[in-house]
């Protein structure tokens, strides 16, 4: 068997709110690691987005979910997921504590999150989560496919606006993110092979400088660096895994669109439970999703409020 792993992330663009990013694993046979997890698991799933069917959709989380829609799709599949491998988080702390242990903690410096808690599922049309579960379960029993881990990272604003003053590039922080994840995939299964995917990381192309820094004493090879796809191999004694930045890879890989799903739905919540807060202080305030142009909207609206509670910007606005 052979772990076969995707990362992707949410929120890299937005005024508010988190960034985050998140890896899913799954465990395989060996000979599988080339294959399509849509093929195999087709019994049970799909890339295809409809009104109504039986089958649990696995795609780029844009396509589940878009700004003013209910969570019910996107949320549907990142708790079928987990419980067909077992686990049922009914809170958005017992969530963060399973895919993100620690993450909880650091929510209590913040006004907005420190004193709450979401019931999940959230949304009512999610529906039933249980019998869905099974049917992936019972998928994945009979092609031998275990599901082996949801790694999340999410990154609250004030935590952001440091990582990025320390290295005064946000795309150098979402990197180190990536690979923070892949090492929580690896330290999930030191004995066995891997490959992870991971979502294209805006343009760049040579990974190698980044890969050598933080995987020390692996040697690292080349296997490919082009336009669409930039691969390596990094090899230990007791361990090797591939690393593969691919353009559009939440469209070509299952576990990289389920990692799409699970940013999306960590961030959505985050996103619910500032809205909430902020409502209940605000009357008539609207909710945002916290990119660009409606943030502006909102702290214009919220103004007046942030000034009487004299809320650090540190911690609710991102400097870039």
């Amino acid at each position: 068997m052979a772990i076969l792993a995707g990362i992707d992330e949410a929120g890299f663009g937005p005024t508010l709110g988190p960034l985050v990013v998140s890896g899913v694993a799954f465990r395989v046979p060996d000979d599988h690691l080339d294959g399509c997890l849509w093929d195999t698991l087709q019994v049970s799933c799909t890339s295809t987005v409809r009104k109504s069917g039986r089958r649990l959709v696995i795609t780029d989380s844009k396509k589940l979910h878009r700004g003013g829609e209910g969570l019910g799709a996107l949320e549907r599949t990142a708790l079928v997921m987990l419980a067909a491998g077992g686990h049922r988080p009914d809170t958005f702390r017992t969530l963060l504590d399973l895919v993100s242990p620690g993450a909880g903690d650091q929510l209590n410096a913040y006004p907005w999150y420190g004193g709450t808690d979401l019931a999940l599922p959230l949304d009512p049309v999610t529906g039933d989560v249980g019998t869905q579960a099974n049917a992936v379960r019972l998928d994945c029993e009979a092609q031998d496919v275990v599901p082996a881990g949801v790694f999340c990272e999410p990154v609250p604003v004030g935590v952001y606006n440091r990582l990025v003053r320390n290295t005064r590039n946000k795309a150098v922080v979402l990197l180190g993110l990536a690979l923070r994840v892949v090492d929580r995939v690896m330290r999930s299964a030191p004995q066995e092979r891997i490959r992870v995917f991971v979502d294209r990381l805006g343009g760049r192309t040579h990974y190698r400088p980044a890969l050598t820094t933080a995987f020390p004493g692996y040697t690292l090879r080349i296997l490919e660096e082009s336009s669409t796809r930039s691969a390596y191999q990094l090899d230990q004694t007791a361990q090797c895994f591939e690393i593969e930045f691919v353009t559009r890879g939440d469209a070509k890989r299952f576990p990289v669109a389920l990692a799409s799903i699970y940013s999306k739905y960590l961030r959505e919540l985050h996103m619910h439970a500032f809205n909430r807060y902020w409502s209940e202080a605000v009357p008539g305030l609207r909710p945002t999703a916290g990119y660009y142009t409606d943030a502006k909207r909102w702290l214009q609206e919220a103004s007046a409020e942030l000034k009487h509670r004299s809320v650090d910007r540190t911690l609710l606005v991102r400097e870039r």
